[in-house]
């Protein structure tokens, strides 16, 4: 009896053993490595734009914050801020820029200060960028180069003799010809003589 008994509880703790053993055993069929997912980053983001709505037609403006990010942060709070609309192009150089934005020139009977105003708010940003057709920069005063603001002004064509003068911040990338036709409004000296008012800045 006690044989059986003392067979019966061997058999019992080998079984155990072994399912012991099964459980700590390395599966009979390795699993197939999980390759590691792929880094999940965001889109790099777009370079934002602005389309300007003129008298004459719209050109949309690519800023570049990559190369003056102080005078895009501030044309695009301008913008947003309704400060370019109802200014004008005030100022032509026939085949060079035009130029434009200064909040003076919203009020019609101030004609003889427009260029004045806005400026002497931003810190230069040069930049190694050339001054090619379709550039657009930020106006400043010609008593120091830490004084732009506002205003800007648009290449009509190759501009190289203003590199180290002027803040490259954006470029015309559609519109050019619109562009050239402001670039054709009727003036005395350098200021334009008909009024091409800018009646929007759209940031998108």
């Amino acid at each position: 009896m006690k044989s059986r008994k003392g067979a019966a509880l061997a058999a019992v703790a080998l079984a155990g053993a072994a399912s012991a053993w099964a459980l700590q055993a390395p599966p009979a069929t390795p699993e197939r490595p999980v390759a590691p997912r792929a880094a999940s980053f965001p889109p790099p983001a777009a370079e934002p734009e602005a389309v300007v709505e003129t008298d004459l037609g719209s050109f949309t403006i690519r800023l570049l914050p990559d190369v003056a990010p102080g005078h895009v942060r501030h044309f695009l709070k301008t913008a947003k801020a309704g400060g370019f609309d109802h200014t004008t192009f005030h100022r032509i150089i026939p085949g060079g820029i035009i130029q434009g934005g200064d909040p003076l020139s919203k009020d019609l009977k101030a004609t003889t200060r427009y260029g004045t105003g806005g400026l002497g708010l931003l810190t230069a940003e040069f930049s190694d960028r050339p001054f090619t057709r379709g550039v657009v920069a930020a106006v400043r005063r010609p008593s120091g180069v830490d004084s732009a603001g506002n205003q800007f002004f648009v290449c009509l064509s190759d501009q190289p003799s203003l590199k180290g003068q002027y803040t490259i911040f954006g470029e015309v990338v559609e519109g050019m010809g619109v562009v050239d036709t402001i670039g054709l409004t009727p003036i005395q000296g350098d200021r334009a003589t008909t009024r091409v008012e800018i009646k929007k800045v759209t940031p998108r």
